[in-house]
């Protein structure tokens, strides 16, 4: 049974909300091993002011003692937690943190298979031991390898969308935008529709970063000067991409489902249309890493904290996600674990043979 690791996020918004809602299905035990990185306290605050039916949790001290068929919860927190539904403070800040922490510290030992995050408010996790803009570039630091690069995908059914910049304000999209950047991004990106998704030849399509494409030099020059030559780079490499395309004209119409992937040059240029085609289903992916990570495309949500309002339909899709990409993985690795040797023509007899001796790779 594949474990999944949950962490609460931001006690104070609709994480667990949306984490009781999504395991109280009884499928979700059948079809996983739910490990929720948290505070009994905290979700027995949430159940009593959502009026929910309790949800069964089974406390273990680390994730060696999680049950098959049980919601498990690993307390991260102690009883010194305090909750204010809908308010952003520091303390829900330094306990979503804390959960984090462990659980990534059990994702890497192999104590887990996947993590599932719920949403934390970037603002008050920061402190002296996290300083990042968010989990995806927290994640990176901890789990990436020195050639590993963490990329945001966001995705629903067939509509995935990755960012060549994240976190970043806007005033300096522009200037970190390079040929180089967008080339590692789109290999990153090619990669993660072959490896997580079992795309075999995946087609992208390129976004613009000014209006119109840039009309020819007139609203901005970095289509031709950057975006261009990186596409004609990554085409030259054999990869399918295409672009650049305005993206209003791209999403305004159908013209997207022709593609396997769109790669947005900044965070609200891909986000903004993909959560208006696919907000209660969309899952982020953080691809790139060695080990799966995905959460629901939606934040913190103070304003319908402890309301009862909040969809669960997201946070379901993610731990879906999470098990379906965890499961390609492996069928991509024994795929490729033993390859058959290559054959090669006899001249002499015109016949296909199979060569048995040698390195395959160097046939």
């Amino acid at each position: 049974m594949i474990r999944v690791g949950i962490t609460h996020g931001d006690i104070n918004g609709v994480g667990y909300e949306v984490i009781m809602k999504t395991l109280s299905d009884s499928t979700m035990t059948e079809l996983c091993t739910p490990i929720v990185y948290g505070s009994l306290k905290v979700a027995a605050y949430h159940r009593k002011a959502l009026d929910m039916e309790v949800v069964n949790f089974n406390s273990v001290v680390d994730a060696t003692q999680a049950v098959d068929g049980q919601i498990n919860l690993i307390d991260c927190v102690g009883e010194d937690v305090k909750v204010e539904i809908g308010r952003p403070t520091q303390h829900a800040g330094e306990v979503a943190i804390a959960a984090l922490d462990r659980a990534v510290e059990d994702l890497q030992e192999g104590l887990i298979d996947v993590l599932v995050t719920a949403p934390i408010n970037k603002h008050t996790v920061q402190s002296e031991q996290f300083n990042f803009p968010g989990h995806t570039e927290y994640l990176e630091e901890r789990l990436g390898g020195e050639d590993d690069k963490a990329l945001m995908v966001l995705y629903a059914d067939k509509l995935r969308v990755a960012l060549v910049t994240g976190h970043m304000p806007i005033s300096q999209v522009a200037s970190s935008i390079s040929k180089d950047l967008i080339l590692d991004k789109l290999a990153s990106f090619e990669y993660s529709l072959q490896y997580d998704f079992g795309v075999r030849k995946p087609r992208i399509a390129v976004l613009a970063l000014n209006p119109h494409a840039g009309e020819n030099g007139l609203l901005g020059d970095e289509e031709e000067s950057v975006i261009k030559p990186a596409i004609e780079e990554a085409k030259s490499k054999g990869m399918l991409c295409f672009g650049p395309y305005p993206a209003d004209g791209l999403f305004g119409s159908d013209y997207y489902t022709r593609f396997d992937g769109v790669l947005a040059m900044y965070h609200d240029q891909g986000l903004a249309p993909f959560k208006a085609l696919a907000m209660d289903r969309g899952v982020n992916f953080t691809a790139g890493l060695p080990f799966v990570r995905t959460s629901p495309d939606h934040g913190t949500a103070y304003d319908i904290a402890g309301k009862g309002e909040a969809s669960e339909e997201s946070f379901r899709h993610a731990i879906y996600s999470a098990i379906d990409i965890y499961r390609n993985r492996i069928n991509d690795d024994i795929a490729h674990a033993s390859p058959l040797r290559r054959q090669y023509v006899d001249k002499s007899g015109d016949r296909e043979v199979l060569d048995l001796t040698g390195d395959a790779d160097e046939q």
